[in-house]
């Protein structure tokens, strides 16, 4: 049975993300703040200035539309500024994670196709390493605030060259954001300027901000979430988004407090901090009026504790980068729809429920509780593909256009949706994506692992926790903290491993699947 949003569609222009971002800005928004980024801001009418001159450097410069530069980069002015210059010039920005290692970041720019590499100096190293390894010249660098030997954003402000004359089709990929999906290594999610219109479209009713909103924006821009949720719709609604490079919780109350932000958009290991951290009450957050917490599924008694210390509406919601992405959101006036779920469907959303064993839809009936099922979701967000892999884009997205999400829900009596397992692999730390085969596959390099598995694992603060299980090759001696060192030089420190046993074998389905059931619930050796 497939269940419509209760929410009316909205209409989607067939409009790129930059027409439909900026597009529309008035006489009265050109002097608004924009973004806040330290102790510096920006209005409407300087940020698009800007944004179009970065554009008409990177067409001088060589890029097409339809090349791939790559940003990496933490939220900041500059990231706004060269994110909507990428897409000005008609280039696809494929974001990266700005705790990569060099591996991780030449496996992207190699995949994506990155003719032109975005960053930062804080990064440069890594950066540099990366580019090298790709086969990136370092002369297709631009370093947004300074480096010697590097091109800047002030220098290709400066030369004021006009945006190229080009025009976009709305159905060119706007952006290609890498996202493990349900299962196995990171893969470029191939979106479009309509997804990302259409997404924000599908929001704005369900979030309602406003040009009267002060938007905290700590959540990655790099992320899909943090893009297109956070990012994009606040500059839409000419609200003003206020930048901070990484979560550090004292200068993040103190910006809420400074800048009187009303909106806060966090994942669950901040609700945590927000709720319990005797800090918080040092601090005037009593401008906050609505906490959207995303990213993975938030405890109900958790929200309610956060909801009763800063008395403000909290809203949970659902997505995938593959949705561009969001899904599903509790209804922002209908407080008898549990925050323990994720809300109901967004307008021009669909979603079933099936068995995941023999895919056989699941019957939901208004007024009750359905049975558990994976959850598949149609709508306008859904992503084009892949890059380069149709065998794992048909795998997710059926003919009839509904995608895998691999997550194990139950529909409420009032629509809403309660996400109660996961069927996919993906382990989520502290709402980042930790991919077991990734980390299997780095393990089983070192030259005294025979075989290995990585499971998630429970932890309060973090969510989950990657929890390794190693079988030793035989003869070999190695230490815990010689393979957690080993793994720690080679992935981003979300991905680290926290925990580590040794086992004499891993257990295997006949097919050679690992059976990670029997190791999720398998006792913390003493």
């Amino acid at each position: 049975m497939i269940v419509k949003s209760p929410f009316p569609d909205v209409e989607i222009p067939a409009e790129t993300v930059y027409d439909y971002v900026f597009g529309s800005l008035t006489a009265a928004d050109l002097d608004r703040v924009a973004v806040v980024d330290g102790g510096r801001s920006i209005t409407f009418a300087e940020l698009k200035a800007d944004i179009d001159r970065f554009a008409g450097a990177l067409a001088a410069r060589g890029v097409r539309p339809g090349d791939v530069v790559a940003l990496h980069s933490p939220n900041s002015i500059g990231f706004v500024i060269a994110f909507h210059g990428i897409l000005r010039a008609g280039a696809t920005a494929t974001t990266i994670n700005v705790l990569y290692s060099p591996t991780e970041i030449a496996a992207q720019l190699r995949d994506s196709n990155a003719s032109r590499y975005v960053t930062v100096s804080p990064v440069l190293p890594n950066a540099v390493a990366a580019a090298d390894e790709a086969g990136l010249p370092t002369e297709h660098m631009i370093v947004l605030d300074s480096a010697c030997g590097f091109e800047s954003l002030a220098s290709l402000l400066g030369e004021a060259t006009p945006p190229p004359d080009v025009t976009v089709d709305p159905s060119a990929l706007a952006v290609l954001p890498y996202s493990s999906g349900t299962t196995g290594r990171a893969k470029g999610v191939m979106l479009t300027h309509s997804n990302l219109v259409a997404n924000i479209a599908q929001c704005t009713p369900m979030l309602r901000i406003t040009s009267d909103d002060a938007v905290s924006a700590v959540l990655p821009f790099f992320h899909i979430y943090g893009m297109n949720v956070i990012m994009n719709l606040t500059l839409r609604q000419r609200g003003k988004l206020v930048t901070l490079p990484k979560f550090d919780l004292p200068e993040f109350l103190r910006q809420i407090s400074a800048y009187e932000c009303t909106y806060l958009f966090i994942a669950p290991p901040v609700a945590v901090a927000l709720a319990k951290h005797p800090i918080v009450e040092q601090f005037d957050v009593s401008s906050v009026r609505v906490i959207v917490c995303g990213a993975a599924p938030l405890d109900e008694a958790l929200g309610n504790a956060l909801m009763a210390r800063l008395q403000c509406r909290l809203l949970q919601g659902f997505g995938m980068t593959e949705l561009s992405p969001v899904s599903h959101v509790t209804p922002i006036d209908d407080p008898d729809i549990s925050i323990g779920s994720i809300g109901v469907a967004v307008p021009n959303i669909e979603f079933k429920i099936v068995d995941p064993e023999t895919g056989t839809e699941i019957t939901y009936v208004e007024g009750a509780r359905s049975r558990p099922g994976e959850m598949l979701v149609r709508g306008p967000g859904v992503m084009h593909g892949y890059l380069g892999n149709p065998e794992a884009t048909a795998a997710t997205i059926e003919p009839n256009g509904f995608l895998h999400t691999g997550d194990i829900v139950e529909v409420g009596p009032k629509g809403e949706v309660y996400v109660v397992d996961r069927l996919k692999e993906l382990i989520k730390y502290k709402g980042y994506q930790v991919p077991p085969a990734e980390l299997e596959a780095l393990l089983l390099t070192h030259p005294a692992i025979a075989d290995a598995a990585v499971v998630p694992y429970p932890d309060t603060e973090a969510g989950e926790i990657p929890r390794a299980f190693i079988v030793t090759q035989p003869g070999a001696e190695v230490f815990p903290d010689e393979i957690l060192d080993y793994v720690a030089a080679r992935v981003a420190p979300h991905k680290r491993i926290r925990m580590l046993e040794f086992i004499d074998a891993v257990p295997k389905s006949l097919s050679g699947k690992i059976l990670r059931k029997d190791l999720k619930g398998r006792p913390v050796a003493q």
